[in-house]
């Protein structure tokens, strides 16, 4: 009993390490690797690409990708004939292998081959001290001052489809090779040859196709004016085109300043982002790397059905690649994304493009409302106006439709209606910009119709009793809801909705008759953190008045609170919605993460905590609330819990019967008609299974 006691503590000991190590979460991390050379230097330049091998071997990457015919040197011309030469390649190229056989990491090395009586471009593929594979360059630049058709053939001419090289027999060789990483969930890749990026149809393509979801490049790109813009956009667009990885080397110090000069520029890029760039005229080798996440990838390209489309349109080609095992192994122990995981998924880091999303979305939304109104044939609004953050961004998108069409603000009948627990804070936020927007403000106590109420169904707090449940609460938001729908037709109006995305994620509206319900909601796919920039960007920026600015600052200081529960201090909100259903940070976190890419729990709980674990991690200017947290993996663990339970097991009965209203982002709508459908009687259990392997603790 004492052995098997002692086994299960190892096996939680290496689950709980496990859980803190990327790898395990289906990132990887790749290297691109910039030496200084010699030009027809073999023996040199394979010292240099030893000592970088080393270095990103020491920082845990599983591929380390270098330049272009790097152990030759690119610029040798008609060096390339001499047999000195390419006996040195060959020689050094026995040296690089002896040298990292203990190195369990792939390796891409540039070299000129003979095969068949003629020389090929090649990216020799190798791991542990063996060649896995040859890849060889299919076009050949014959144009301004590249002259490569005059030493190299491409890899059409080349007839045999393996060679042998450096005391090892039958190594495959072509443009076909795709290499997958047995140890390693969805790591496959490709590796093409500077000028295959430049066609029209790169032949990373068809690998991408096929199903590489990191895609190399060996280079020897030369620097003139605005290139380094041009080599960026390639391989940016080149990754989101493929939905891949793409890890572009390119030489650097030491080739031939004949005629030519060489930057030394590395881009690694994920999906469109360029995730890491080298320093470009540098004199000093360097080897960069980034975190590339596999899933996310893949869970693309399962997503985006073109991808799938495209594959079976070439279906020839995708079907002609050769499959190359690989043997490498994941690092092990404590290993953290060096990529910053942005705390706020729904708001970009950079501020110039925060301030034009910000921008598109207002717009989208006031651009939803205006083509309703238009197409209803209707001119006024009704809105329900609580003086706190969701009301206050629908009112002022409200607002700029109203300007929009030509139309008096005064069409907009806001209505203020307090109930039990109204603050005294809330009701003066609510009156005062419904006064400084100009709109037609009124107030209902909705208080008597919800005694009525209660006392109807016999409720004891008709009576005088504290008993304020779930039914006490939802008298109040169906007595609300109620009364703008009836005002609605009264006033030849349409109601416009304000709950956002974050409580329809988590469930937390009324169901039917109450803020679950509108004639359009423009709100519906903007997540709570999101409208807090939103409304902060229009306050400080793009303010429809001084006073307005004013009111909208009040209120994002305002406690976010149902204010359904009466407390002992009429002053202030009484209720803290985050403190029953968890902080919108995280919760916002963990929307987008499981709705946009499908993760398990896990690797949510995981990223979470890489972004929130410290106070001042990141480099956020403009924090919703003006605070930095943080949270503990504990902390995170609970609130994830509570997520998916209301999410997968309560919550999509509501989501299944939303009112119409504009999706703003890719990640951002939980509509049926739109991005989401799921049943409304689906359980949470493998989500709960996988929750139980995360470790309760930070270590």
């Amino acid at each position: 009993m004492g052995e098997r006691k002692a086994i299960r503590e190892d096996t939680r000991k290496q689950d709980r390490l496990s859980f803190f190590n990327m790898y395990t979460h289906s990132f990887i991390r790749v290297a691109a690797c910039i030496p200084g050379i010699r030009v027809s230097d073999p023996r040199f330049n394979v010292e240099k690409t030893i000592e970088l091998v080393q270095e990103a071997y020491s920082r845990k990457a599983v591929i380390a990708v270098f330049p272009e015919l790097g152990l030759s040197g690119y610029s040798n011309d008609d060096l390339f004939f001499q047999e000195s030469l390419l006996h040195a390649v060959q020689e050094g190229l026995k040296t690089l292998l002896r040298e990292t056989a203990h190195i369990d990491m792939v390796i891409v090395v540039g070299a000129p081959i003979v095969a068949v009586n003629a020389l090929f471009n090649c990216a020799l593929i190798m791991h542990e001290g063996k060649i896995l594979g040859i890849a060889v360059k299919s076009y050949l630049p014959n144009y301004r001052e590249y002259y490569e058709a005059r030493y190299f053939k491409s890899a059409r001419d080349l007839f045999c489809n393996s060679i042998d090289l450096a005391g090892q027999s039958a190594i495959p060789i072509g443009p076909d090779l795709l290499f997958q990483g047995e140890n390693i969930p969805h790591f496959r890749f490709f590796v093409e040859i500077c000028e295959d990026l430049w066609a029209p149809i790169p032949p990373s393509s068809y690998a991408a196709l096929s199903g590489a979801t990191v895609l190399a490049n060996l280079s020897a790109s030369n620097i003139t004016m605005g290139k380094d813009d041009y080599r960026r956009e390639l391989a940016s667009n080149q990754s989101a085109r493929c939905v891949s990885a793409y890890v572009y080397s390119a030489c650097g110090p030491g080739e031939s300043t004949t005629d030519l000069a060489w930057d030394g520029h590395g881009i690694i890029a994920e999906n469109g982002t360029l995730l890491s760039e080298s320093s470009r005229f540098s004199w000093s080798p360097q080897v960069i790397t980034a975190d590339i996440d596999l899933e996310r990838l893949v869970q693309d390209r399962m997503r985006f059905t073109t991808f799938c489309h495209a594959t079976r349109s070439h279906a020839d080609l995708c079907g002609a690649f050769r499959t190359v095992p690989v043997k490498v192994s994941m690092p092990g122990g404590r290993i953290l994304p060096e990529r910053e995981i942005p705390r706020f998924p729904y708001v970009p880091h950079d501020p110039a493009i925060r301030e034009k999303r910000c921008f598109e979305i207002y717009n989208i939304q006031v651009q939803g409302l205006v083509k309703r109104m238009e197409s209803a044939g209707i001119k006024n609004l009704v809105i329900g106006v609580s003086g706190g953050l969701d009301s206050t961004h629908a009112l002022i998108v409200c607002a700029r439709a109203m300007d929009a069409l030509g139309l008096p603000r005064s069409n907009i009948k806001a209505y203020t209606l307090p109930g039990y627990a109204t603050s005294k804070k809330t009701y003066a936020n609510a009156t005062a910009l419904m006064h400084a927007l100009g709109v037609e403000a009124g107030e209902i106590d909705i208080r008597p119709s919800c005694d009525q109420m209660l006392k109807d169904i016999g409720h004891p707090c008709a009576q005088g009793s504290d008993d304020f449940d779930l039914t006490f609460e939802n008298v109040q938001a169906g007595a609300r809801t109620s009364i703008l729908f009836r005002l609605a037709n009264f006033r030849q109006a349409m109601v416009v909705g304000t709950g956002d995305l974050s409580e329809l994620a988590l469930g937390w509206c009324t169901y039917g008759v109450g803020d679950h319900m509108s004639h359009y909601n423009v709100n519906v796919s903007i997540p709570k953190t999101l409208i807090q920039y939103i409304v902060r960007w229009v306050a400080r920026e793009h303010g429809i008045s001084p006073e307005v600015s004013s009111c909208l600052e009040e209120i994002l200081d305002t406690e976010i609170s149902p204010e359904l529960i009466p407390g002992t201090n009429g002053d202030q909100p009484s209720q803290s919605t985050e403190a029953i259903i968890g902080p919108y940070e995280l919760q916002d976190f963990n929307t987008f993460y499981i709705t946009r890419y499908g993760y398990r729990p896990s690797k949510v709980a995981f990223l979470s905590w890489c972004a929130w674990r410290d106070a001042a991690q990141g480099t956020w200017p403009d924090v919703p609330g003006g605070k930095r947290h943080q949270y503990t993996l504990g902390e995170i663990k609970h609130w994830l819990e509570i997520f998916i339970h209301r999410f997968f097991k309560l919550s999509q009965y509501k989501r299944s019967c939303i009112p119409n209203g504009p999706k703003v982002g890719s990640g951002g709508s939980l509509s049926p008609r739109g991005d989401y459908r799921a049943p409304s009687d689906s359980e949470d259990t493998p989500w709960m299974e996988d929750l139980a392997m995360i470790p309760d603790a930070d270590t």
